[in-house]
């Protein structure tokens, strides 16, 4: 069949033919559109020959492929049917109010009209994931019965299949976090599948790279976790993100983490155990981040997130803080040893061999705005800084970020003299 030569009557034929292998294979968990070539290698690898369906859909082991071919008109006709459905369903509830307002019988409410709009409203989300419409539609009639949790985690499935492809889909991460509020009500469980959502997040990080909407996802389920669970990822989603160190989305979710359990520190009758593991957590991914920052060169997204890290280190535990017995805790040494750590992290940054490799320089440049940005949160660290690097290597402090930065050095210039 060419594009765009598909009669009405074939394009609803096209249209029973896809949900009837949406219904017969409950399990489909991926989608995709492929090019009509494909198909007879599809057979082939799977070792199974053509069933006269193959020219428009290929199902095999829970993997749904749907022709190019037919897909603007599939598109097309599953919208069609789609609001043709929702519109009766509207007429018909509308009906219903008028009776109810009019003391009148309306009779028994019409679960074919709720079905059909459910129906045709999947298939058109799996070939427009974007379709706003059919997912409101959907939540009109998720949100006005009371149904089983079985409906619920059936439309995590479904938004699942459909991210399969369209990783990025707002509207389909929004629908999600919509159905997780709606068990979150009633369901013991919510933990159990706030674990899993993480997982997704993390799968399709793997195949959808800077997938902000997806990190964004997973740092709204923060708010959901326990405390238990919010350690529990920080030490899952290490490694990942020192495999990935230029997506700034995942140390954007680490920093949410981190950010929970030091507002923990806020709530009162926090005790000294939350402060040791808070003081635990945030002196680890220092150590760590240091680490990386020393294997990987020049990455900006790791002296961001150091920046966050030292502003929390000064904010919670590099003044003096009085325990509920008066006994000092922490105390302004640990502030020494802090600044001698990231002055002794300068000084190796701003080593830059003859070649001048880019990864070099961008290492040194990255250091320089980060002491820069330091000392106005620390003022005494300038004179510190005189101190220990001596004249020469301020200067050259200096120099790099004239070079490269000279807005941030005039800006500097002006607080110290002023």
């Amino acid at each position: 069949m060419e594009q765009g030569s598909c009669s009405q009557e074939d394009c609803f034929d096209l249209l029973n033919q896809f949900e009837h292998v949406l219904q017969s294979d409950p399990l489909i968990d991926e989608v995709g559109f492929i090019h009509p070539s494909q198909f007879i290698m599809l057979d082939k690898e799977a070792g199974s020959s053509s069933d006269g369906t193959s020219t428009s859909f290929w199902n095999q082991d829970h993997k749904l492929g749907i022709s190019t071919d037919i897909l603007i008109q599939l598109c097309k006709v599953a919208k069609h049917a789609f609001l043709a459905a929702f519109k009766e369903y509207k007429r018909h509830e509308n009906a219903c109010a008028e009776s109810l307002t009019n003391n009148i019988s309306s009779g028994v409410s019409c679960p074919t009209l709720e079905s059909k709009v459910m129906k045709h409203s999947q298939a058109a989300l799996l070939l427009s994931s974007d379709f706003g419409t059919a997912w409101n539609a959907r939540k009109l009639i998720l949100s006005e019965q009371k149904l089983p949790l079985e409906a619920f985690t059936e439309e995590l499935r479904l938004s699942r299949l459909i991210l399969s492809n369209s990783p990025k889909s707002e509207p389909t991460w929004s629908h999600r976090r919509w159905i997780i509020k709606m068990i979150s009500r009633s369901s013991s469980m919510q933990q159990e599948i706030i674990n899993k959502e993480s997982e997704l997040v993390e799968s399709i990080g793997e195949r959808s790279k800077m997938n902000y909407r997806a990190w964004y996802h997973r740092c709204w389920l923060v708010s959901y976790m326990t405390i238990e669970q919010v350690i529990q990822e920080l030490t899952k989603s290490k490694r990942w993100a020192g495999l990935h160190v230029a997506d700034s989305s995942c140390f954007h979710y680490r920093r949410r983490l981190m950010l929970r359990v030091l507002e923990a520190l806020k709530v009162k009758g926090s005790n000294a155990n939350d402060k040791t593991e808070a003081h635990k957590i945030l002196m680890e991914e220092l150590d760590w981040n240091k680490e990386l920052l020393k294997l990987y060169l020049g990455r900006e997204a790791l002296w961001l997130h150091r920046r966050f890290l030292s502003l929390n280190w000064i904010k919670y535990f590099c003044r003096n803080q009085l325990s509920e017995t008066g006994e000092s805790i922490f105390t302004n040494e640990e502030a020494g040893i802090f600044i001698g750590n990231e002055i002794h992290l300068l000084e190796s940054s701003m080593t830059v061999p003859d070649n001048k490799f880019e990864d070099f320089q961008a290492q040194a440049l990255h250091a320089s705005v980060y002491m820069l940005w330091l000392t106005k949160h620390i003022p005494e660290l300038w004179r510190m800084l005189e101190e220990k690097l001596g004249t020469e290597k301020l200067k050259c402090v200096l120099n790099t970020l004239d070079q490269e930065r000279p807005s941030l050095l005039l800006h500097q210039i002006d607080i110290f003299c002023s």
